[in-house]
């Protein structure tokens, strides 16, 4: 949506998620474009979501109860289900963010696409593969842990992988080396945005952050594999087997 805001809709399943880590996925969302509706699903009768009450006040989230009717059958799930295809058909958002872990919202995500619309999705790192696959981009919570977290945060921040380890992530590599391939002149050399571009339609849970750095071009210049140039604001890149080739 070029030179337009994108509408969000954000919507946190409260028990595949943790209030620790809604203070970086809302900046998150924010650079993503416009929230105008924030709602959380859950049974707010249990305890074990006693913890949300001061981060909802805080973030003017609203809460929607949803009563477990039986066990081993999730309720709330399908309340979130419903309420997306409700705010679909209004005709009001391009765009929708699933917080969640949750398999169960992988049709979901591919439905909303299916009518042309934009799905972030936001889950931990166990998020099962097909959630994963059927939003445009996934992002995994733990980038958003900081040291300041309490003693009660489950999620830790990440450490930056090393080069060396790095070199060792054969399909994250082979997928940096094509997308250089496709967007590259005669030279070799590309723009760094459409090799960024490339790579997240190619792996939607890509995230720099996922490996413990800020920037595409940072983690790109750990690797220590490719020649990076500036010009003015613009970074190019050139896998550096080219360079050997001349």
């Amino acid at each position: 949506m070029s030179g337009i805001e994108r509408a969000l809709a954000v919507l946190i399943d409260a028990d595949n998620a943790s209030p620790n880590m809604i203070s970086g996925l809302l900046s998150e969302v924010a650079g993503l474009g416009t929230t105008n509706v924030k709602r959380i699903y859950g049974d707010w009768t249990t305890p074990n979501l006693s913890g949300w009450k001061s981060v909802l006040l805080e973030h003017s989230i609203q809460p929607i109860q949803q009563f477990s009717y039986t066990t081993g059958k999730n309720a709330t799930d399908s309340a979130m289900i419903i309420d997306a295809m409700d705010l679909l058909y209004s005709g009001s958002f391009n765009g929708f963010c699933i917080v969640s872990s949750d398999s169960d919202f992988t049709r979901l995500a591919a439905r909303i696409r299916e009518a042309g619309k934009v799905v972030y999705g936001f889950g931990e790192m166990k998020t099962p593969k097909p959630f994963v696959a059927a939003c445009d981009r996934f992002i995994y919570t733990e980038v958003f842990a900081t040291e300041q977290q309490d003693d009660s945060a489950k999620t830790q921040p990440i450490s930056k992988v090393s080069s060396k380890d790095l070199r060792t992530k054969t399909k994250l590599l082979q997928t940096i080396r094509k997308g250089i391939a496709t967007a590259s002149d005669d030279t070799g050399w590309t723009q760094l945005g459409a090799v960024g571009s490339y790579i997240a339609k190619s792996s939607p849970e890509f995230d720099p952050r996922n490996y413990g750095y800020q920037k595409l071009s940072e983690l790109l210049e750990a690797f220590g594999l490719f020649e990076m140039h500036r010009k003015g604001k613009i970074v190019y890149i050139r896998d550096g087997r080219k360079a050997v080739k001349g």
